[in-house]
């Protein structure tokens, strides 16, 4: 099948992070069809590079585009027109991507939309003109033939809004080693390193909260535990996380190891002992997945997707962001889960997020999108 990717969320030179797990599905359709992209690339993180490149052999147009700009909005649309005409089917990966078709005909392909932004399962943290724009700009999830989401927890609102309308859930891909690496018998069998280490991975932002994850690292060091997290990523609030753990003590049990490329994740993984993150949400976590198929319990926050498969003997969701409440969990978790295997905890998901299934959900959902009628809202 020939698909057209059309995404405003994609790593480049400038932000290799972003969009991470969008260039993951990306490669992963790619080895059973032929694929291109358009990326929409917001004007901050354009690097000034060539208009056409690839990303791991896949060709990708990348075309400015301000979300809030009229005119770079009838650029992108035209843009579409002009790309799909190759395709059998365009792919549009998350909301921001939708704006161009804002008044505007939809694609004269089957048309399926894959859903990541949160903003589309809590509107709390918008700003007050988005939060006000938004019961008009959610109305253009009606207009693609599928929409599919990452979770149940991201897909019931599309599903409320969307009613008999195709909506259905396609997972992250998470990656998924074909043998968890082991975890180490910490303090025993002549293993003298009994540090708990913990690892976090994720952008350093609000949401991911590492002000209470420098807190609970405290409070853990208070009582007595001889503990040490590394936080795999980078984030506007680097310094401050760092000059907290410095004012809290604690700045020699935290290591920050700046941006990580994805495929170097799983060394991090497998050298920890516990993965905690104190999300205050998620619409997946592809990160907690993927270390419970690395094979290490986690402890992390309580709202979103991940309520949907950490099973509590692999891990403990945390519902206040609380330090003490996150230190109880992880000594909890840590003592409960210290003689469970690498491949123990990673049964608890088994391949739910590899790569093929993934694969396998999508191209049901093309399917569905080149067989069905004339839907409402294809205008």
């Amino acid at each position: 099948m020939k698909i057209l990717v059309v995404t405003t969320w994609f790593p480049g030179a400038h932000d290799p992070a972003t969009g991470a797990f969008v260039a993951k599905d990306v490669l992963a359709l790619a080895a059973e069809n032929d694929v291109r992209v358009l990326h929409l690339v917001a004007p901050r993180l354009h690097d000034g590079g060539p208009e056409r490149t690839e990303h791991g052999g896949v060709p990708v147009r990348r075309l400015v585009m301000h979300p809030g700009r009229p005119a770079h909005l009838a650029r992108a649309h035209a843009a579409v027109a002009a790309e799909s005409g190759w395709a059998d089917v365009v792919h549009t990966m998350a909301f921001s991507t939708l704006l161009p078709f804002l008044g505007r005909a939809r694609p004269d392909r089957p048309w399926l939309h894959t859903e990541h932004w949160q903003g589309v399962t809590s509107r709390r943290h918008l700003a007050l003109p988005l939060r006000l724009a938004m019961p008009v700009l959610e109305r253009l999830l009606l207009r693609p033939d599928v929409v599919t989401a990452v979770s149940e927890y991201a897909t019931a609102p599309i599903r409320a809004l969307r009613g008999s309308r195709p909506t259905a859930v396609v997972p992250c891909i998470a990656a998924t080693p074909a043998v968890p690496p082991a975890r180490r018998d910490r303090g025993r069998d002549g293993d003298h390193d009994a540090t708990l280490r913990l690892v976090a991975v994720g952008f350093l932002n609000p949401l991911k909260d590492p002000g209470v994850a420098v807190r609970t690292l405290a409070e853990l060091a208070a009582r007595g535990v001889d503990v040490h997290l590394t936080w795999v990523g980078d984030g506007p609030l680097r310094a401050e996380t760092e000059a907290l753990a410095s004012e809290l003590g604690v700045r020699e049990r935290l290591v920050i190891t700046g941006a990580v490329a994805p495929a170097d994740v799983g060394a991090h993984l497998a050298a920890a002992d516990l993965f905690f993150l104190p999300t205050r949400r998620e619409t997946f976590g592809v990160a907690i997945a993927e270390a419970i198929a690395h094979g290490r319990p986690v402890v992390v926050g309580a709202t979103g997707a991940q309520r949907e498969y950490v099973a509590p003997r692999v891990g403990a969701l945390v519902d206040v962001q609380d330090p003490a409440a996150y230190a109880d969990a992880i000594l909890r978790v840590d003592e409960a889960t210290r003689d469970l295997a690498a491949a123990d905890v990673a049964a608890s998901i088994g391949g739910a997020f590899a790569a093929e299934r993934v694969v396998a959900g999508y191209e049901r959902a093309y399917r569905e999108a080149v067989a069905g009628p004339s839907r409402p809202g294809r205008s």
